[in-house]
């Protein structure tokens, strides 16, 4: 009976040794095929070919539906309904030949961050993180955010985008660095969350005979953001706010023109001296983004609609900015059980840099399916294209036009 107890005794204090290791998982997605796109831009200001340079691609490529990548997750049991949690995950290109230092510029760190979660109450999270805007996009977006041509809201392509396509792209900012993220659990199908970025650096200025600064100064990096998210049967709608700013010391600036003020795109900027941030994003500027989003299951089809507003405006003058507001529905639906289809259209309107500068209309429409041959993987087919409608500026009338296509397997592990 001793025996029995002490034995016992032994293999309890295994199993709690155990529950308190950490959990972790390792993920992906690999996504190729064949991607083609055509471009045609028209300005009045070119007289050959009839004022219209054409563009097209063709050939085997990479993350058309879903962008490739490689991630660790894992979380660790601190008892009392409290976690230690952490991701890292980094983008894949599975057609260059090398992982780092490639044309490709190495290894795009997606997301990385490490956090606490209180059962009952939420999460708290310190790292590169995705904003609320785009968290409140991707549950609400009828082609699950692929890199076709096509989406208004979430505007990217692999190879149309690079080519003239991506016009009027950057809708909103998708991740950012030196973040902490709060994101509470549901209560009654209601959750919020929250975002603070910062990074900041001021150092003494140091200037040269023709009073130009050379290093130094101020290069500081602040923002934050606000989010909600409500279910109620069948019905979910989001809401999301952020606003970013960036500021750089004005007496290494000069003339406002786009080499000095730039819409936050990308992960925050590292602090340092002007020519260091040049070769960055986001400079000189205060970026606010706002969105709305709703999803409606109906059985045999989800229903989808989004809202989406940017203005993004020099801090050295206000009538320096950039503006783009779109709106964009679709459906998505199981054909058979292995037939997926989805379909979106949407329109907008984008002011580019700087008084006296074009303000167009552009639209876009988008159509695709999914066969599935397991759980984790699938064949693809995605069209899509994009309008971007006459814009007189003072040298010539402009507009473009593009379509993207694909064809492609894609597996999740």
């Amino acid at each position: 009976m001793k025996k029995s107890l002490l034995a016992l005794a032994a293999l309890s204090a295994i199993a709690g040794a155990a529950q308190a290791q950490s959990s972790v998982t390792v993920y992906g997605i690999l996504d190729v095929g064949y991607i083609g796109s055509n471009v045609a831009n028209r300005s009045s200001a070119t007289t050959t070919n009839g004022g219209i340079a054409a563009t097209t691609t063709s050939g085997l490529g990479e993350s058309a539906e879903q962008t490739s990548r490689l991630g660790f997750k894992g979380t660790e049991d601190l008892g009392s309904g409290r976690q230690a949690l952490f991701t890292t995950e980094f983008q894949m290109y599975p057609q260059d030949q090398n992982a780092s230092s490639n044309t490709t510029a190495g290894l795009l760190n997606r997301q990385t961050f490490v956090g606490l979660h209180q059962n009952g109450v939420g999460q708290a999270a310190i790292g590169l993180q995705y904003t609320p805007v785009f968290n409140a996009q991707a549950v609400t977006d009828p082609g699950q955010n692929n890199n076709m041509l096509g989406n208004v809201v979430y505007a990217g392509s692999t190879t149309a985008g690079n080519n003239g396509g991506g016009a009027t792209t950057n809708a909103f900012t998708v991740r950012t660095s030196n973040t902490l993220t709060l994101q509470s659990d549901a209560f009654s199908g209601f959750r919020a969350n929250a975002m603070w970025t910062q990074n900041n650096t001021n150092a003494s200025s140091i200037a040269n005979s023709s009073g130009q600064i050379t290093s130094g100064g101020n290069t500081n990096a602040v923002g934050w953001g606000l989010g909600a998210d409500y279910t109620y049967n069948k019905f979910y709608v989001t809401g999301a706010y952020q606003a970013l700013k960036q500021l750089t010391s004005a007496s290494d600036l000069g003339a406002v023109t786009t080499s000095n003020t730039m819409p936050w795109t990308g992960a925050q900027p590292s602090a340092g001296t002007l020519a260091s941030t040049l070769a960055s994003n986001a400079l000189n500027v205060q970026d606010n983004q706002g969105f709305v989003g709703a999803t409606y299951d109906f059985g045999i089809l989800k229903a989808y609609g989004q809202w989406i507003t940017r203005t993004a405006t020099s801090t050295i003058s206000s009538n320096y900015y950039v503006k783009r507001q779109a709106e964009q529905i679709g459906v998505r639906s199981f054909v058979t059980p292995t037939v997926e289809a989805w379909a979106s259209a949407g329109l907008g309107r984008y002011t580019a840099f700087g008084t006296g500068q074009p303000t167009a209309n552009f639209n876009a429409w988008q159509l695709g399916s999914n066969y599935w041959l397991s759980k984790r993987t699938n064949l693809y087919a995605i069209y899509g294209a994009q309008n971007f409608s006459n814009a007189a500026t003072t040298t010539a009338t402009v507009s473009s036009n593009a379509n993207n296509y694909a064809l492609g397997i894609r597996h999740t592990f």
